[in-house]
């Protein structure tokens, strides 16, 4: 079964920072956009961010723009959420997405296909 593996969650202050990262378990990541998504009980999910093929082309919401960064590493097979300034907002489970693209392109609108089980992240003071 095609799936991902994030980690890096966990409970931080406001104003930290945490860095995510997911692994694929049974392909290969550089032949898929990857992207970031989150949701907290009783809302729906939402898009964080998104990262190319080649990871020459990315894109963010609006509310995370200037404090996330997404990255990836393709030769080591994972990606990466490098999330600094958290805040209160930010708790909620984040997911690690992908889809298969020939093109180099990203977006969130895709339809993602294989999706890890989550990392829960918390802001609390």
């Amino acid at each position: 079964q095609l799936q991902f593996v994030e980690s890096g969650g966990g409970l931080v202050q406001p104003g930290g920072s945490l860095r995510l990262s997911c692994a694929p378990t049974g392909f290969v990541l550089k032949n898929f956009v990857v992207a970031w998504f989150r949701q907290v009980p009783g809302k729906e999910r939402e898009g964080i961010s998104c990262i190319s093929r080649r990871g020459t082309i990315t894109d963010y919401s609006d509310f995370v723009k200037g404090r996330f960064t997404i990255s990836r590493d393709n030769a080591e097979d994972t990606a990466y959420l490098q999330m600094d300034n958290l805040k209160p907002e930010d708790t909620a489970l984040y997911y690690c997405a992908a889809v298969f693209r020939i093109q180099d392109t990203c977006s969130l609108t895709l339809n993602y296909e294989y999706w890890g089980r989550g990392t829960q992240v918390t802001v609390s003071s």
